[in-house]
């Protein structure tokens, strides 16, 4: 990465076809996003790898089901909620692309989708009924649709929607059919459950936020040069959603036969 510059993406999913014409003109990346970002995945495939192991019965089970390990899995999800809002916003800046919008929150329908299909046929008592690419895509739209509110309206609805999320449940939703709300009392177990109550209050709160710093020029004052260590992590910003897709089925396919191998 040469220089840290402002981002046109949503999310980083490449660019459908229509966009690849006009990229010269395309407002330049923010790289600091695709580097936090980066952090964000290769923390994703660190606290899978932990899972997988205990999974496994390579490491105590305890480690993987710790308190602090599962607020460290939380603290991952919340990242990316907050990155979904502050590339809203950035992507916004000299209008967004609809079309590109809407090419991206179809990859990640299709993705979330997949994800919810292998897992239930791998973990059908436990498989992802909404996980973090479902409410990435939520959050997306919920975004879209609130753009061109007053940044304190949009500020003021992402802390009302996350501390409902943590206020407010009955029994009425405990079903998966209502439980992506976030209001189910005792929501159905799954291996990985983001309602849209309270995380997509995070994803308001990041376009907030990202409004305030573009306003004040902070996002100028973030251009810099990184080196390599900076560059990969960019690298796995930019490519996170096809590591979250891979990651969990390279990692089994590792350590599954290496089992069968000690055992």
């Amino acid at each position: 990465m040469r220089q840290i510059e402002l981002s046109r993406t949503q999310t980083d999913i490449s660019a459908p076809p229509q966009e690849q014409a006009d990229r010269r003109s395309a407002t330049p990346r923010l790289g600091i996003v695709d580097i936090v970002r980066g952090l964000a995945i290769a923390g994703v495939v660190l606290f899978h790898l932990v899972w997988d192991l205990a999974f496994l019965d390579l490491i105590p089970a305890w480690i993987a089901s710790h308190p602090l390990w599962l607020l460290f899995g939380r603290t991952l999800a919340g990242t990316f909620m907050v990155l979904v809002g502050v590339s809203l916003v950035l992507a916004s800046e000299g209008g967004l692309r609809k079309y590109s919008f809407l090419w991206r929150l179809g990859v990640l329908i299709l993705a979330a989708f997949a994800i919810t299909l292998v897992t239930w046929i791998a973990f059908p008592q436990t498989f992802v009924y909404f996980g973090i690419l479902h409410a990435i895509a939520v959050a997306s739209v919920v975004g879209f649709l609130v753009l061109r509110l007053p940044t304190i309206v949009i500020a003021a609805l992402g802390v009302a929607v996350y501390l409902v999320g943590f206020s407010w449940t009955t029994p009425a939703f405990d079903s998966r059919w209502l439980a992506w709300t976030g209001f189910a009392a005792s929501p159905p177990f799954s291996n990985d459950l983001v309602p849209v109550f309270p995380w997509v209050g995070l994803t308001l709160i990041g376009m907030a936020g990202t409004r305030l710093a573009v306003a004040h020029g902070w996002t100028e004052r973030a251009s810099a040069a990184y080196g390599r260590s900076g560059r990969s992590l960019a690298w796995l910003g930019r490519n996170s959603l096809i590591i979250y897709l891979l990651h969990q089925p390279i990692l089994l396919g590792i350590l599954i036969p290496f089992v069968w191998l000690v055992r």
